[in-house]
């Protein structure tokens, strides 16, 4: 199962049952290397989902003082494409390698 990395919206129980149908499970991770800015989100679908009109988003910094908390979910092939469809065009997922170790996707500026 692919890990998915939300540092925002996506840890919200509302956005996860429109978005995926189901509660997550996931655990606390920490992405090193990465500063947190806040985006203005337009599409009318994600303001719905998320009800606030500023979403975070996370930027390579490559300072080893820079680190973004957030909670690394498990999920399937399926709900990492609706989590693609969910995220606005600013955004774009890589694959990255989180403090604890583990590797998995993160939506970051694009």
């Amino acid at each position: 199962m692919p890990l998915l990395f939300s540092y925002g919206t996506l840890q919200k129980e509302q956005v996860q049952l429109e978005t995926f149908g189901r509660i997550l499970k996931g655990e606390r991770d920490v992405l090193p290397g990465y500063e947190i800015k806040m985006l203005e989100i337009t599409d009318p679908e994600v303001l719905r989902k998320s009800e606030e009109r500023y979403h975070p988003i996370i930027n390579f910094s490559g300072k080893a003082d820079d680190e973004v908390g957030g909670v690394l979910f498990e999920i399937t092939d399926q709900e990492l494409a609706e989590a693609d469809v969910y995220e606005v065009d600013d955004y774009k997922r890589i694959a990255v390698t989180f403090k604890s170790g583990k590797s998995g996707f993160v939506y970051v500026l694009k």
